[in-house]
């Protein structure tokens, strides 16, 4: 199979779909990797590490489209991107569609078949390919707050752990999954008072015996949240619904009644629409707005500020799906795999994901009707 990696070219995007390691993997397992020229300069890789890996370098993501039979990203692809694929083509990375419905439309409109990191699973009911990125981002999401509560950007001008004599930060994170779980991580590890809002008792148990006494495990419901609100410093969005959008929890009233003013909000839950009503995406070269006098950072892309790391971490799950795929090719690779076909959210023309579908109100067809 021929398989493509396009130089990213969302803002501030600096992660690549394939590490030089995993084109050498492809490679040596008989197919064909073309990348784009510089198309991991933003992760520290050259375009001479990869010929050495064993990929053809191009020049153009238009020649990246027009040659390959699967094409590898990082995030969704923008307008211009998705108007170059085409039926029997493969595209694979994060779509996070539900939110999004002029992607979702150019992919329909394109009939290629596309597969969404996001919303692959596993035999444990967890999302392999979203995982590393939700590690990374739920870590980047106590550094971003805890940046954004100083004074001189406008906070309230708290250090997270407070010294001896002086209270720490009160940190909420609501959502106790990959993202919740690492953010806690590191808000206990800078001497934060940490609690934590989520749904599942069973979840609650496993944040309880990882954390003790150092985190507060709550039910998240209305009533928790807003007694929350009133007395936290720095709120952490770290709810997900896979690959549906998310539930809106904290309200524009809340945060103009509840919240202090100069306290921080940072909505890692922005990919799939956000878990604030008042959230809007925002880019690393803008990175915050004010509702009142509360901040909100809500950068929808929030690893690509780390691209070294993220890229590698990202390869080393998404490759055996890569391999897979072009192994087998995408049918026969969808049909024995029931957790790579509950990646696929459009398909031929179908939006073959019902999340996605309910999220738009548009027609939903079964993925086994469309591949036959």
């Amino acid at each position: 199979m021929i398989i493509g990696t396009p130089k990213e070219i969302k803002n501030q995007e600096y992660r690549v779909g394939l590490s030089a390691a995993g084109v050498q993997a492809l490679v040596r397992s008989g197919h064909q990797v073309l990348i784009e020229s510089n198309a991991g300069a933003g992760s520290g890789f050259t375009d001479d590490e990869y010929r050495k890996a064993g990929a053809e370098i191009v020049a153009t993501a238009r020649e990246i489209f027009d040659r390959s039979e699967m094409i590898i990203k990082v995030k969704e692809p923008q307008a211009v991107e998705y108007e170059m694929l085409r039926e029997h083509q493969i595209l694979f990375t994060y779509l996070h569609l539900a939110p999004d419905a002029k992607q979702t439309q150019g992919l329909i409109k394109s009939r290629a078949t596309c597969i969404a990191y996001e919303t692959i699973t596993d035999d444990h009911n967890s999302l392999p390919l979203l995982t590393p990125m939700s590690e990374v981002a739920g870590r980047m999401s106590i550094q971003v707050g805890a940046y954004y509560i100083q004074r001189t950007q406008g906070g309230l001008g708290l250090l997270l752990g407070g010294v001896p004599g002086v209270a720490p930060a009160e940190v909420l994170i609501i959502g106790g999954g990959i993202v919740g779980l690492n953010a806690a991580k590191m808000a206990v590890g800078l001497g934060a008072r940490v609690t934590i809002l989520e749904t599942s008792a069973h979840r609650m148990r496993y944040l309880d015996d990882i954390f003790g006494a150092r985190v507060t495990c709550l039910a998240s419901n209305s009533y928790n949240i807003e007694a929350k609100l009133r007395s936290s410093d720095l709120v952490i969005g770290a709810v997900l619904i896979p690959g549906a959008s998310a539930p809106k929890l904290v309200t524009k009233e809340h945060i103009l009644n509840l919240m202090k003013p100069g306290s921080v909000i940072v909505d890692v839950a922005v990919d799939q629409g956000g878990c604030l009503e008042t959230t809007k995406a925002t880019t690393h070269d803008d990175p915050v707005f004010k509702v009142g006098e509360v901040i909100h950072y809500c950068v929808a892309n929030m690893p690509g500020a780390v691209p070294r790391t993220s890229t590698i971490a990202l390869t080393n799950v998404t490759l055996p799906y890569a391999l897979k795929i072009a192994n087998l090719g995408a049918n026969e690779a969808i049909k024995s795999d029931r957790h790579l076909k509950n990646g696929v959210n459009v398909c031929r023309g179908h939006v073959t994901y019902k999340a996605v579908a309910d999220a738009q109100g548009l027609p939903y067809k079964a993925l086994e009707e469309v591949l036959t």
